[in-house]
């Protein structure tokens, strides 16, 4: 049976998840709404990058209009749009990792109401095997994400402090802490660590680097985990994407495998 699929916010990853739902690679799920702050001008951008009419309305008037919501918008809007739909027992697909963090008492909206919050792997590989290490004993766990100018230039705390990153002609290290205080800082652009803490030793144990490098042209993440059942390794570099350069291509490429494996008979990995 084809599962109805509402997505929230039509940026650089709605535009994407959009396309492949209406261009029949995915004939499992129907988008049946997009979700947007400005419904009217969403609509008419919608009907241009699709080619047909979908449903435009307030991202917080998703709920009932579907089975499953794919979450995108800004990290300030992000309970106001998942809680209701947790709360009314439909399944969430989100990367938006750092707003999670901040929002940790949605597991007890979703437990009440009988939906489900899934934090898709986003930008990162190896969430499969760190939770699995988890349910072992973790020792550390150190993550260096180092990106161009470009992709930080517009941060929160980047802006905050008033930096022009284009000026710089060596690598910078902007921020050393924890994800959770990263995540603070830098909501829009942690995503990934956010993900590898809730996945694995928590977000006051899970050590954050963020550089800002002129010599990469990509988003890159290497992350170490250290643990009595294996010493865990991953990096990736990611294309960042033509409308957003501080998310990577294969963001929203995620979000559908999370989507697809939800119709899948047979599923690959943890």
């Amino acid at each position: 049976m084809t599962k109805k699929v509402a997505i929230a916010g039509f940026g650089a990853i709605g535009k994407v998840l959009a396309r492949r739902l209406t261009d029949g690679s995915m004939p499992d799920f129907e988008l049946v709404a997009i979700g947007a702050r400005d419904p009217a001008k969403t609509r008419a951008e919608a009907e241009k990058v699709l080619g047909r009419s979908v449903p435009v309305m307030a991202s917080t008037a998703l709920a009932d209009k579907a089975d499953i919501l794919l979450e995108c918008v800004p990290t300030g809007a992000f309970r106001g749009v998942v809680e209701p739909v947790l709360a009314a027992g439909k399944t969430v697909i989100t990367v938006s990792g750092a707003a999670l963090l901040e929002h940790m008492d949605l597991e007890a909206v979703a437990r009440k109401g009988g939906g489900q919050l899934i934090l898709a792997t986003g930008a990162i590989v190896g969430l499969d095997a760190i939770r699995a290490a988890r349910l072992g004993h973790i020792e550390s766990v150190k993550m260096v994400t180092r990106k161009p100018p470009k992709s930080l230039a517009t941060a929160k705390q980047v802006v905050e402090d008033g930096r022009d990153l284009y000026k710089l002609t060596a690598p910078e290290l902007l921020f050393k802490g924890t994800a959770r205080e990263g995540a603070r800082r830098f909501p829009a652009n942690v995503n990934v660590a956010a993900a590898i803490a809730l996945a694995g030793a928590g977000p006051d144990r899970t050590e954050l680097e963020i550089w800002t490098d002129p010599a990469v042209e990509r988003n890159t993440h290497r992350v170490i985990v250290e643990a009595d059942t294996a010493r865990i390794e991953v990096a990736i570099a990611n294309v960042p994407s033509d409308e957003n350069p501080g998310t990577g291509r294969i963001t929203a490429l995620s979000m559908l495998a999370a989507l697809e494996r939800l119709a899948s008979p047979m599923v690959f990995g943890t």
